[in-house]
Formats: C-alpha cells, structure tokens, sequence
C-alpha cells in the first residue's frame, strides 16, 4: 500500500461524506432512518477504496475481438485521473542508496500508537460490559430476546449482534410504572430490529482505523444521533404515548449513564433534549417520494456502478491496444554458440533482419535494450559474458531499426527467458560541460546511414592503457533517448554515466586519445581487451578539455538502469 494509495482514499471518502452530508440537509424533513442508512454509506466507504472496485473492473474478461486502430481511451483515463489525483508516474523511481524517510516513519508509529490506544480503551469497556452480563441474573420479561439484570450495567442497553440481549440496572423495574417500561422496550427491541449494534460495530472498526480523521467521529456522531431519532420515530408509531415515553426516558437518564460504547444500543444516546421535543410533538417525519427514493438508489447504483465501469472499460482498451499493436518478433531465428576462440563480435541490422557474430549476452542485451554498460546490472551469471553466440533472424516486414531491435527484446525473452524493470536511481555522475577555453571540436562531417553501432562514423583503438576514438558527426546528447548514439551517452567514466549539460546543437567530429581507466567498466563489448601496457595520454579529464574543449564536473543526478531479474542459456536450433 503506497502513500499514493492512502492520500487517494483518504480524498474520495472525505468527498463522500461531504456528498453525504448534502443528501442529509436535503432530507432533513423525512424520516431519520433514511438520513441513518446515508451516514452508515459514507462510514462503509472508508473500507471499500474506489480503488479496489476499479481493479474488480480490470479483471472482468472481455470480448478479445481483433481491431486493426483503436482511439486512446481518453475519456475513462480522464476519470481515473481526477478520481486519484496524486497517481505518480508510470515509471518507477528508485534511489540508489534511499536515505531514511523520517516523516512516514513518524506518521506510522504516531498512527500505530493510535489504533493500539484506542483498541485498548474499548476493549476494557466491552470486558467490563461482558463482566457485568456473567454476573447478572436472568430477568422474565414479555420480549422476544433473553434478559438480564446487572448491579453493575450503567443503563438499559441490548448488548451483543449474533445473539441479543437486553441487560437491565438493578433496581430499574421498580422505578418505571408499566407504560414506561413498556415504552423503554419497545425502544429496545428497535435497535434489535435494526442490527444497530452491528452497524454500530463496524463503524467502530472505521474510527479505530482512521482515528485522526475528524470526518469518521463526525460520522460517529450522526449515526447515533439518526438511529434514536429512527428508533424514537418507530416507538411512536407503534402507538406508546409520548408523555409516558419521554417520562421513562427521563427516568432512564436520572438515574443512569449512557453506555461507553456505541455498539451497546440504548435509550439515553444523541441529543435527548432535542428527542424529547420531538417525541412530545409526535410528529412523524414524511415518507420519501418515489422521485427521492429514485435518485437516492441512483445515487447509490452510480457510487458502486461508476469505478467498477471504469476498470472494465479501461481493461478492454488496453486489452484491444494489445492486440491492435502486437509486441515484434522474427519470423525465423537461429541461436547458436560461437566456436570462434578469439573475442570479438559485430553486429549488422538490416531492414527486416538482424545479424549477430560473436556476442556476449551481456553485449546483446545493451544492443536490444540500447543502453550503456554501466547502465546494466542485475541477475548476470558469468557466462553471460564468457559464452558467445551467433544470430540470425529475420521477420517478413521490411522492419526499421527500432522495431527489429524490439524483435530482438522479444527473442532474449523467448529463447533466454530474459525477465528485466528499469529503475530510475539518483548517483554519482560526470556533467559534460563546456571549458573555459570554448569547444575544440569541427563540424560533423559524417552522416551515418546506420543508427547503430558500429558504422562508418565511428571507430574506436585500444592500444594497451590508451584508448582512441574517432567519431564524425556525433551529437553531444540524443533527443531520442538512445544513450550511446551521442558522445556524452557513450562515455562511462571512472564506473559512473555521463550527462550532457553543454547545451550544443548540431553534429561535431571528435577525435578523442587518453589513458583508459585499468578497471574498465564496459564489458562484453566486441573487441574489447585487457590493458597490457603503461599508459601515455593524457587522462580522460585533461584530454577532453585540451583535445574538445570540454569539461567534466562531478556530481549526482538521475540515471536509469536496466536490472536483469532472471536469465537462463538458450537452447541451440
């Protein structure tokens, strides 16, 4: 359960008791059972988050039909988005060493001691109430329920849901004559009726959960109030006298205590004053309309009806999309480990095809995914690097790049069952920037037919510890996110990325020699080999700065990985 979650509950109930309050003044003039069962909705929406109903929704099968286009569901999205307003990103955010949150953790222990001071608090009263019922004795009265008298009890309640019982003070039999006795039962056997104590107990669990909400007491407060108005309500229509009923309740209240616990119903709970005046009024609050009992059951239908719609609708279009535009995949593809003794590789993309020779799975992986190698980690046993392989696949469409690289995705997926996420971690990095002495570098005088490296553009010497590299018509940053087509997507130095902050547009040819790092952090890339000699170029600080005219800065930003969760070898075919 994510604070996203909680924040978006939290929300929509709180809308839905101000919802429920508006009903309530509108029914201010029609019986209080009515303005009851809306105060008991909006307490029971703190237990069902929209949430729940919307992912009920998304799992209703769905006529799998093929469609060629499908428009974007714009107008569900647009619900779900003003129902959860403070939805993060689709992607996920990780820090990469998450420093303590103190705030939430604070907020739950506060929360926690909460709950456990009120549960505490309300389980030693119903204790002392379950004390008084074993030490009470049975008393014989004309009602349908058992009946009990306790020295103990501090007023006439009916205690228990699954088994009623109405436990008497002693003593209260001989202060009531007959019709006020008969009157306060009647009452009684009301909250019976009613199952007021079992509402009663599940708001109960509602406060104890969100205790710091003011909205959920508030609640509390009007679902008392309501059901002895309703109770009140239904003991006058059973024909009881008014003055003998209010007389037994001031009796009830001279000589005794409302209980502690709302889920023990009894007859001295809400605002007695204002039960009196309206019981010796007798008046009988007016009967719904048919037209108010239609739009109250429609808006009942359109709480439950509109998020469990919306799952459903939502489930169907992205399960259409899914189908309109399948995932690429070759046609034919072959898998087979390299015999070639010597480390190298290459790589060939090709409309509609993609060639491999030699390559890690490591090296596949930064291909098909198109990202760094210091941007790789994960699950990755050693022969993802030691074992090489060579590919052959082709699909029927005269497929571009991008797609063949998906393709590509989906063949390590199938055939190494390869299962990866990305997240976005803030660490340690290189910012490109320009030196104080301004660029050093000329216009590109290259433009690469292949996206893809490598191709005529670009080439790339090591030479014992000194690595050369010679690329015509690199951008500084690409604006299609593929790190290594650009030169500061292509550097990671000292095992950290680099992110270009220079600010140039345009293409540039750059002709780049320092001494390599001899704990180089790219790995499996074809060609690449151990140091062997001392180095004799300048570092790659100093010879960005003297040979391009740029700088790198030390410091911390974002960088996206792609974490392998599980790999396994290929079969050959």
């Amino acid at each position: 359960m994510t604070t996203e979650f909680v924040i978006n509950h939290l929300w929509q109930s709180s809308c839905f008791v101000l919802l429920a309050a508006l009903l309530a003044l509108v029914l201010r003039k029609n019986p209080p059972k009515v303005r009851y069962w809306i105060w008991l909705s909006a307490s029971l929406k703190f237990l069902v988050p929209l949430a729940l109903l919307v992912s009920l929704g998304s799992a209703i099968p769905w006529p799998a039909n093929r469609v060629v286009t499908i428009p974007a569901p714009v107008f569900t999205n647009t619900l779900v988005q003003i129902a959860e307003p403070f939805t993060p990103a689709s992607y996920s955010t990780v820090p990469a060493h998450a420093s303590t949150h103190w705030a939430p953790t604070a907020i739950g222990i506060a929360w926690a001691l909460g709950f456990v001071a009120i549960t505490l608090v309300r389980c030693r009263s119903w204790f002392r109430i379950r004390a008084a019922l074993r030490a009470s004795t049975p008393a014989e009265l004309p009602i349908p329920i058992p009946a009990f008298i306790a020295s103990s009890a501090e007023e006439p309640g009916i205690v228990g849901f699954l088994r009623p019982a109405l436990v008497l003070p002693a003593g209260m039999l001989e202060h009531l004559n007959p019709r006020q006795l008969d009157a306060v039962l009647a009452h009684e056997l009301c909250h019976v009726r009613r199952r007021d104590n079992l509402f009663a107990a599940v708001h109960m669990v509602v406060e104890t959960i969100f205790w710091f909400h003011p909205l959920v007491w508030w609640i509390g407060s009007r679902l008392v109030e309501e059901r002895e108005l309703a109770c009140d309500e239904e003991v006058l229509r059973m024909g009881c006298e008014p003055t003998d009923y209010v007389e037994g309740i001031l009796k009830v209240c001279q000589l005794y205590t409302e209980s502690p616990l709302p889920c023990v119903s009894g007859v001295t709970g809400a605002d007695v004053k204002k039960r009196l005046r309206a019981i010796l009024t007798g008046s009988i609050a007016r009967e719904l309309t048919v037209a108010k009992k239609l739009v109250l059951a429609a808006i009942g239908l359109a709480t439950l009806v509109a998020p469990f719609a919306i799952g459903v609708l939502n489930a169907s279009a992205i399960r259409a999309q899914s189908l309109a535009i399948a995932p690429p995949y070759f046609e034919v593809a072959s898998i087979r480990v390299s015999k070639n003794p010597e480390p190298g590789g290459n790589v060939d993309v090709t409309p509609g095809r993609f060639r491999g020779k030699d390559l890690a799975l490591q090296w596949l992986i930064l291909v098909a995914y198109r990202i760094n190698s210091g941007n790789l980690s994960g699950y990755l046993p050693s022969w993802t690097l030691s074992e090489r392989y060579d590919i052959d696949a082709k699909t029927d469409d005269a497929s571009g790049e991008d797609r063949i690289l998906q393709a590509l995705q989906t063949l390590l997926r199938d055939r190494f069952k390869l299962t990866e996420h990305r997240e976005m971690k803030e660490e340690p990095v290189y910012f490109l920037t320009i030196g104080k002495n301004g660029i050093k570098m000329p216009p590109g005088s290259c433009v690469p037919v292949k996206k893809d490296l490598p191709n005529e553009c670009y080439s790339s010497k090591n030479d014992g510890l000194v690595q050369t590299m010679d690329w015509r018509g690199v951008t500084m940053s690409d604006p299609t996110g593929v790190a290594y087509r650009s030169l500061a997507g292509h550097l990671f130095i000292n095992k950290r990325p680099v992110i270009d902050k220079t600010g140039l547009k345009g293409t540039f040819d750059v002709h780049l020699r320092w001494a390599r790092d001899p704990d180089p952090a790219a790995v499996g890339a074809p060609g690449d080999t151990a140091p062997s000699a001392e180095p004799s170029a300048p570092s790659i600080f100093d010879a960005m700065e003297e040979q391009l005219g740029l700088k790198l800065e030390s410091g911390r930003g974002p960088v996206e990985y792609l974490i392998v969760d599980h790999v396994e070898k290929p079969s050959e075919n």
